[in-house]
């Protein structure tokens, strides 16, 4: 009688092998394989135009990397900032866009890149109510909120002509304003609760920094508020005059006027 024998195969052979068979079969086929670079752009695009921002990205890297070099990769990644702003994934757009911006200084849609840049960072409430709910968001709201001034700035400078140039300045002038505003906010909320150096330094700081817009008037206001109330008087009729000056008609000038303005701030 014949007699057969099993081979005895190493344990760490059989796992090695299973897990790369498993592997393979866990592979994802990769459906692009076949694709000339103009498909890919144009699935792409479909599923832009379709709201499919996630699976547009992912056929836009594919075609970054199919088609690098090439003017349709440029677009393929100012595309793919696009999608990842309208998901809003403002760190990812913002990294993709400051790529583009630094390997492409001559590109035609540098002034879109631009725009877009400020359009990702921009917000029209900039925190306003994050302070009031305890939330950590309203520093970092303003934050995104110069990131988006200065984008818009270096569009307006370098491209005083492009079509973007007009919203991208009324959004400056807007931006502008909502910051000073926030640090009012804030200088009024400090006061509020008797915090007066608090206050103090962000009526300061707003005015220091945001010459000119109308949240200075409120300013002016608390500055002599809060120094009339730590009886620092010299400094209170300082600015007083500075308030008389640059604002004669305000309403914190009369004794009626403040008392009304300032009541409400208690209800903060």
């Amino acid at each position: 009688m014949q007699s057969f024998r099993l081979s005895v195969v190493p344990a760490g052979l059989l796992l090695a092998t299973s897990l790369f068979l498993t592997g393979c079969a866990n592979t994802p086929k990769d459906i692009t394989a076949g694709w000339t670079p103009e498909r890919i752009y144009s699935e792409a695009r479909d599923e832009a135009n379709a709201g499919a921002w996630d699976k547009a990205i992912g056929l836009y890297e594919k075609l970054e990397g199919r088609a690098a070099g090439t003017s349709l990769a440029q677009q393929a990644q100012i595309d793919k900032a696009y999608a990842q702003y309208k998901t809003g994934d403002k760190i990812q757009a913002t990294a993709t866009l400051d790529r583009f911006i630094r390997l492409n200084p001559a590109s035609p849609v540098l002034d879109y890149a631009l725009y877009l840049k400020g359009l990702n960072n921009f917000s029209d409430n900039l925190g306003m109510f994050s302070f009031l709910t305890r939330q950590d968001l309203s520093e970092r709201d303003q934050n995104a909120g110069k990131a988006s001034y200065e984008a818009f700035k270096e569009l307006t400078t370098r491209f005083p002509e492009s079509k973007y140039a007009p919203d991208a300045r009324q959004r400056m002038v807007y931006i502008v304003n909502a910051l000073a505003a926030y640090e009012v906010h804030v200088a009024r909320y400090y006061a509020s609760r008797n915090a007066h150096v608090a206050a103090v330094n962000r009526a300061q700081q707003a005015i220091a920094e945001y010459p000119g817009v109308p949240a200075l008037e409120e300013a002016l206001a608390i500055l002599m508020q809060s120094y009339d109330a730590m009886g620092m008087t010299g400094l209170r009729d300082d600015a007083k005059r500075v308030l008389e000056k640059n604002f004669p008609r305000s309403a914190y000038l009369s004794p009626e006027g403040a008392k009304k303005k300032a009541s409400w701030w208690r209800l903060l």
